[in-house]
């Protein structure tokens, strides 16, 4: 039999036996890769040990793995899976997109892997519920979107979670940092300033932060705020906080305006927020502009000038009633450094932007004092990098 015959007759033999797996009774009490063992063993017996012990992992894979994106969760080089229906799956790897070879068997393969992620969650997805965020086990975020919202199947998509996160000198090497933004961003950092990481989907900005925190002294006591936990700070004093989404019920939710509102009861040296997303800039704004100097937080935005509109646009969604005018002001007062992030061409992904908040007639201002042109580091003489004494930054 050659090869891809072979392949086809396991994987058939593999979907047959997980079948039986999961209506069987389990009477034994025995753990589950001994009932698939012991299944294997009973039914395909007159196979080799070889492919007896590659059945096993397929009818594992099946049954309590993620099926056919095993592999590729295996792969360390992987950092984003997505599932477009059954029939495509694709990865990104060293900032590339490109297709893979992984499919599923059909539409109930792929729901089978999406239950098998939530179920411990206490999540679900329906035709009530068609969209769902969870976290795997080992921190990766998982966004789900099922019909009738999408039109060719079910979406799934995994970010992997880095269990060790890049440091400040692995974002040098890497060039995603020039060794004298490393120092202007240290000095930033120590010298307690506010910082707002902003940049698109996918841009590195979790990473940014994290790099940046860094930086921050060990004495301190630090406060993190997340939606889905991400963040992996090296400090010895740091209290993570994780948002909650409503039970099946509909209740329980936990937002990340309370936390950051509950945070300021804590005695934090820093608050770390994740992600400005919603009504709790307002609350983060309060907190940097009133004795928590030296915060870190990250925005969606395309430009550091998008991100101080952005940033006063989800103030105002708190509803408080307050004149635009006030809002811009505290704005001013509560940023004081903006540091963009983008992929640059190729894939990769770098700071191409650092902007110091500076008061203007209208508003908060960003005056850029680096830039990345052409690959080329930019520095504005005379500005931040001068105050803050970073050599080799004109």
């Amino acid at each position: 039999m050659n090869p891809t015959a072979r392949a086809g007759a396991l994987e058939a033999l593999a979907a047959a036996l997980r079948e039986r797996l999961l209506t069987d009774a389990d009477e034994t009490g025995a753990e589950p890769a001994a009932r698939v063992r012991a299944l294997v063993d009973r039914e395909a017996g007159m196979l080799d040990a070889a492919a007896r012990d590659e059945l096993v992992r397929r009818v594992a894979e099946r049954s309590f793995g993620l099926g056919p994106l095993e592999p590729l969760l295996a792969d360390a080089a992987v950092d984003e899976i997505m599932v477009s229906g059954a029939g495509r799956v694709w990865v990104e790897r060293g900032g590339r997109v490109e297709e893979t070879a992984v499919r599923f068997a059909g539409d109930a393969e792929l729901r089978h892997a999406i239950e098998r992620i939530l179920a411990p969650l206490g999540r679900r997805v329906d035709e009530a519920e068609p969209l769902c965020d969870a976290r795997l086990p080992d921190g990766s975020r998982v966004n789900v979107v099922i019909p009738p919202l999408a039109l060719d199947g079910a979406a799934l998509t995994i970010r992997r979670f880095r269990r060790r996160g890049l440091a400040p000198a692995d974002l040098v090497a890497s060039g995603s940092w020039s060794p004298p933004l490393h120092d202007l961003l240290r000095a930033a950092v120590r010298g307690r300033m506010n910082v707002l990481v902003s940049g698109g989907t996918g841009s590195g900005k979790t990473t940014t932060l994290n790099a940046l925190s860094a930086f921050v002294c060990e004495r301190e006591r630090i406060v993190t705020i997340e939606d889905a936990a991400e963040l992996r700070l090296r400090q010895p004093h740091v209290v993570r906080l994780e948002a909650r989404p409503p039970s099946l019920e509909g209740r329980g939710e936990v937002t990340i305006r309370q936390l950051v509102r509950n945070a300021l009861r804590m005695r934090p040296d820093r608050i770390v927020v994740g992600e400005v997303r919603g009504a709790e800039a307002l609350d983060m704004l309060s907190a940097m502009s009133s004795g928590h100097d030296g915060s870190l937080s990250t925005v969606h935005a395309g430009s550091p000038e998008e991100a101080l509109r952005r940033v006063e646009t989800l103030a105002l969604m708190a509803g408080l009633g307050l004149p635009h005018e006030a809002v811009r002001e505290q704005v001013a007062a509560a940023i004081d450094l903006v540091v963009h992030q983008a992929r640059v061409p190729g894939g990769a992904r770098a700071v191409v932007s650092v902007a110091e908040v500076v008061r203007v007639a209208a508003g908060p201002a960003a005056r850029e004092v680096y830039a990345l042109r052409d690959g080329r580091p930019v520095w504005r003489a005379g500005a931040l990098a001068e105050r803050l004494g970073v050599a080799g930054a004109a």
